[in-house]
């Protein structure tokens, strides 16, 4: 593999996700939220270890979904590319 793919920085921290209990209802969306920003920070590996989901998880699809949604709504073009290639991982369409 070409060095120029390895991380080799030392001193850059490792990302922080704030997320709530994991018996909380709200936690699969957080989790869906901290993927969609570990992939945008090209750090995906530390979101989902913090999260316990996997990048196309089925699970969080139903989430992905409305994340997408607001996305769009909101003109946030970054965030809506990121919910549509997690759904494209765990095999979903755009539309439910």
């Amino acid at each position: 593999m070409s060095r120029a793919f390895i991380k080799e920085d030392p001193d850059e921290p490792t990302p922080k996700y704030q997320l709530p209990d994991p018996e909380s209802p709200y936690y699969n969306e957080a989790a869906a939220w901290a993927l969609i920003q570990g992939a945008d920070q090209g750090d995906s590996r530390s979101a989902e270890l913090a999260t316990s989901y996997n990048w196309g998880d089925p699970i969080l699809v139903p989430c992905v979904l409305l994340i997408l949604k607001e996305a769009e709504t909101a003109g946030e073009d970054r965030v809506a590319q990121l919910a549509r290639r997690f759904l494209k991982a765990a095999g979903q369409s755009e539309s439910p």
